[in-house]
Formats: structure tokens, C-alpha cells, sequence
């Protein structure tokens, strides 16, 4: 099958293409290739390309950045959702598309089930929303994929900015009033694979299986690397005062994905063992100690 996925050279997608290659003809574009938020380019680039499915993961992630500057959200993530979506009608390609746990607002004491009615608390969740909304109006084999709190190699991330601070600081402080599931990158990139095998269409909730705080987060990934010697401490989102506000309770039931018969993916734990163990022997995390200092730390983006 031909193949096509935008944000190919960002964390996720460096993480699909090789899922991806030994079974299909796969093309990878970023920006440096096109502007997803220019339709002229994107539709020229479809109509040379002409891909029968399309992975879409090229996105604006940044959520306090979406919040300052709303109006780079809405080019990158509507109006490219929109244009990507075009593009795929007009060719007869599928899309699947990548969204966030940033859609619902937090309020339900319960995870999230697809079926739920999205009610994004910022700018970042409301751009995705609005993504999905032309995904489903625009293209009739769609599938979108809600995930959350990614991490792994290639990318900025939650767990390389802890890991790095661990080795300056003596303690860090963490909101602990936000929850949700943290999420590998290879273990979503596998399942996305899964997915395009399956044929599965609709709203699918993916994200490593438990959940905990950022503050549990943190606590877990101080002591993977090693850093026992570190104190982590509580915070609140209000003590923190970021411009985006974030939802208490963003957890996915990844209930269509168990009832279709594909699996949940590894713990988050699992996930997270593995990326620190994969990022020691690459050298891609580094774990040595250094001087000690004190600061507080919200994720910076923490988009999906």
C-alpha cells in the first residue's frame, strides 16, 4: 500500500516509519517538503504522491504555546486537519488521524470512552477537536486516534526534561492534580500499524495501559534513571499558574480497542522502563549526575 505521513521527522512519526516500511511503500514528509496549512501545496502534493492511506501527525503540540498564539493552532491544526482531509477526499485515500485527551475538559470522574462528548478547556484541545470534526465530515474512511502524555526517542519530552533536570537539582516540583496515561511512542506506533491492518475505522482511544499523576510521573522516572537522591514534591496546577488550562482528569478507556480484539498496549510503566533502558545504551539519555538546584516544572507542551 502507498503510504504517506506528515510529521514524519517529529517523535511519533520517526517511531512509525519503521513499523510501517517492510510492508508498505511509505513516505514520510515534514515540514521542509510542504506547509500542511497551505491547501494549494497540499493538494498538489497529494495529487503527485497520491497515497491510498494517510497517517496525519503533523501538529502544533505545544498547549501554553497554543494558548499564547491561537492563531498558529488554528493554521496548523484546523486549517492542515482540514486541508490533509481535502486532500484525501479528493484522491479517494483514507486518513487516519492523531488527536489528543485534550478534547474533554476533565470534569468526569470516570476515563473517557470514544463515545463521550468532547469539551476542550484550551486552545490546543479545541484546534484538534476541530480537526476531527473536518476528518469525519470531509472523508469517509477515517480513522482517528486519541492518545496522550507521549514520550520516547527523537523528540522533547516529559521524561528526557525530568531525567535531564534530575542530574542538576536536588528537588523538583511537579503538578500532582492532573491525571492521565502516559504513552511510549513505539508502543502507539506498533498499534497504529495494528490498526491499518485491521481496517479500523472510527474514534479509537490509544494510550499506554494505568494511569497516574504527573507528579506519580515524575516520581517513576526519577527512579529509572537512577536518581534516588532526587526529592520530588507536590504541586498544584494553580500554584504553577501556566496560560493553557489543562483537564484534572484526562484518562482513556481504550474500550473500542480491547472490544475490537487488538489488544491494550504495554503498561506505561513498561513503556517507560524500556525507553530509559533504550535511551542508556544509545546514549540518547544522559544519566550522569551534575550540581543541584530547585525549581518547579509543568510539561512544557505535553500535547496527545
Amino acid at each position: 500500500m502507498r503510504i504517506l505521513v506528515t510529521g514524519a521527522k517529529g517523535m511519533l512519526g520517526s517511531a512509525l516509519l519503521p513499523c510501517l516500511e517492510p510492508r508498505h511503500q511509505v513516505r514520510g514528509v515534514d515540514l521542509d517538503d510542504f506547509d500542511i496549512s497551505k491547501e494549494p501545496a497540499v493538494e498538489k502534493a497529494f495529487l503527485e504522491l497520491r497515497p491510498e492511506l494517510v497517517f496525519h501527525l503533523a501538529a502544533y503540540t505545544d498547549v501554553d504555546g497554543c494558548e499564547v498564539n491561537p492563531q498558529k493552532a488554528e493554521e496548523v491544526n484546523v486549517a492542515g486537519a482540514r486541508n490533509v482531509a481535502r486532500a484525501c477526499a479528493e484522491i479517494g485515500a483514507a486518513l487516519l488521524y492523531v488527536s489528543t485527551d485534550y478534547v474533554f475538559d476533565g470534569s468526569q470522574d470516570r476515563p473517557y470512552r470514544e463515545e463521550d462528548c468532547p469539551h476542550p478547556r484550551s486552545a490546543y484541545g479545541r484546534s484538534k477537536l476541530r480537526g476531527e470534526q473536518f476528518v469525519e465530515a470531509l472523508v469517509a474512511r477515517h480513522c482517528i486516534v486519541r492518545t496522550s502524555w507521549l514520550y520516547g526517542p527523537q523528540g522533547k519530552n516529559f521524561v528526557a526534561t525530568i531525567l535531564k533536570l534530575a542530574r542538576e537539582r536536588e528537588e523538583l516540583q511537579v503538578v500532582s492534580d492532573q491525571r492521565g496515561s502516559p504513552t511510549y511512542t513505539r508502543h502507539l506506533a506498533l498499534k497504529l500499524e495494528q490498526l491499518l491492518r485491521a481496517n479500523a475505522y472510527g474514534i479509537y482511544h490509544v494510550t499506554g495501559a494505568g494511569h497516574c499523576s504527573w507528579f506519580e510521573f515524575a516520581q517513576a522516572i526519577v527512579k529509572a534513571g537512577g536518581y534516588n537522591r532526587v526529592r520530588v514534591a507536590p504541586i498544584t496546577s494553580q500554584d504553577l499558574g501556566r496560560p493553557a488550562r489543562r483537564p484534572a482528569n484526562s484518562v482513556l478507556e481504550n474500550r473500542r480497542l480491547l472490544q475490537s480484539g487488538l489488544g491494550a498496549l504495554p503498561h506505561w510503566t513498561e513503556g517507560l522502563a524500556q525507553y530509559v533502558e533504550e535511551g542508556r545504551r544509545s546514549g540518547e539519555l544522559d544519566l550522569e549526575g551534575a550540581e543541584s538546584r530547585k525549581d518547579s516544572l509543568q510539561p512544557e507542551g505535553a500535547g496527545r
